[in-house]
């Protein structure tokens, strides 16, 4: 019985980090983008990714509501994540840009 609790807490253990990522992966990805892939918004995607960590951290796998959160969290992967790295810039937010970036680049004043 030892080794099924040892693999039953290794299975929670990476439904918790897979569902982790995953709404880090949304967290980090723009807002606009989801609109442009066509997905949910990006509020919708960060709500049912962190209710499915959330689930993961308290109830038990054998419970299911975490296999609820994990299909949800497959979906995402699977569907809505591709989508959004199909994008030009592959939907991350910029960071560190200049105030004088345009919409393709760098505004140059002309030269």
């Amino acid at each position: 019985m030892q080794g099924f609790t040892g693999f039953m807490w290794l299975l929670s253990t990476a439904l918790i980090v897979f569902s982790g990522f995953a709404l880090v992966d949304a967290a980090t990805r723009r807002e606009d983008a989801y609109r442009a892939a066509d997905k949910k918004t990006k509020p919708f995607w960060l709500i049912i990714l962190g209710l499915a960590f959330v689930v993961n951290l308290i109830f038990n796998i054998l419970s299911f509501l975490p296999i609820i959160g994990l299909v949800a969290t497959i979906v995402y992967m699977v569907d809505v994540r591709p989508a959004l790295r199909g994008l030009p810039g592959g939907g991350r937010s910029r960071r560190g840009g200049s105030s004088s970036d345009g919409p393709y680049g760098p505004y140059n004043g002309g030269r």
